[in-house]
């Protein structure tokens, strides 16, 4: 017998063609409203019937929030700009080459073509209790199906979990959290600028929120500063197949060096809890060291402190060890060339 499901639920679409047309439909939607980018992680809510908002507002038709422009300091990419279009540009190839590798990474070339780089990085985490609709912590439960005796959770966390143990899924986040990017937001007082490793909050500050946007809030563009333009980039994603996949793991940095003696260096990693960690503590550790495997399996060492294991991810504890090592120490093989 074939299963018969609800149509998908009716709701208001609309389709605004500045930024302030958009924001102002945000706000007066409030918690009704859903944006829509590249569609790719909205559309699953909505054909699995699980979020059922009143309003979908589309940001398709806003010119504002689409392409790539220089600047005095250094990049500004428009929340709307494709991941395709970043993984070509021939200037963040040259210069901040991390951006472009991590975009090229994302799923497949027909996503990346749809997909745009404020959805990568404000997608919502895809662990499939809470996808499914179970009345997790983080749906507004008051248990996480995935941290039981019985739970599945081999792609979960292992560091800053709070009742939630479900992970931050974007490749381009930690890229952008490496090249020290600011992102700009758009809400009903005005335009607010933050810090990329701040754009992304955790459980213990909100379970029910990935990142700081609010209802009546827009992200507009991200800022990639020239401070780390033509640095020694790495960047490197462990997924299960070579398309399609979301990250079992990533780690992005940025290094500036005289000779083999690291000068400065930013490393943020992803999937390992429910927000993308900078390791502050790796950086400190490593600056004014030389740049070999000695100080990477240090580096690595240090990074995996503190990390509890659930039942099934306990393989990533060694991964993110030696992720981090190389991000340090650099291995010839995996490096990336635009």
């Amino acid at each position: 017998m074939a299963v018969i499901r609800d149509v998908m639920p009716a709701f208001q679409l609309y389709q605004p063609s500045s930024v302030a047309d958009a924001q102002k439909l945000l706000e007066q939607s409030g918690e009704d409203a859903l944006v829509l980018a590249g569609g790719l992680d909205s559309m699953d809510w909505l054909k699995d019937r699980i979020r059922k908002p009143k309003a979908v507002v589309d940001l398709s038709g806003v010119v504002e929030l689409k392409g790539i422009r220089e600047t005095p300091n250094g990049l500004e990419i428009g929340a709307m700009t494709t991941l395709t279009e970043i993984a070509e540009n021939s200037t963040i190839r040259e210069k901040y080459n991390l951006l472009a590798r991590a975009a090229e990474l994302v799923a497949s070339p027909q996503i990346r073509n749809q997909g745009t780089i404020g959805g990568n990085v404000s997608q919502d985490t895809r662990c499939w209790y809470y996808r499914a609709g179970w009345p997790c912590y983080r749906a507004g439960g008051n248990i996480c199906y995935a941290d039981t005796p019985v739970g599945r959770n081999r792609e979960h966390a292992i560091l800053d979990a709070e009742r939630c143990v479900a992970v931050n899924p974007s490749d381009t986040a930690p890229a952008c959290i490496a090249l020290d990017a600011k992102f700009v937001i758009m809400t009903p007082k005005g335009e607010q600028v933050v810090d990329a490793e701040d754009y992304f909050v955790g459980p213990d500050l909100d379970i029910t929120r990935m990142n700081v946007l609010r209802p009546g809030y827009l992200l507009t563009s991200i800022r990639i500063p020239s401070t780390w333009a033509g640095a020694e980039f790495y960047f490197e994603k462990v997924r299960d197949r070579n398309v399609w996949d979301f990250p079992l793991m990533n780690v992005a940095s940025a290094m500036n060096s005289s000779g083999d003696t690291i000068q400065d260096v930013r490393i943020a990693v992803n999937a390992v809890a429910a927000r993308p960690l900078r390791l502050k503590n790796v950086e400190d550790s490593v600056r004014g060291k030389p740049r070999n495997s000695a100080t990477g399996e240090a580096a690595g060492k240090l990074a995996v402190q503190g990390a509890v294991p659930l039942q099934f991810n306990s393989y990533k504890i060694p991964l993110m060890r030696n992720l981090v090592k190389r991000a340090i120490g650099g291995v010839q093989e995996a490096a990336w060339a635009s």
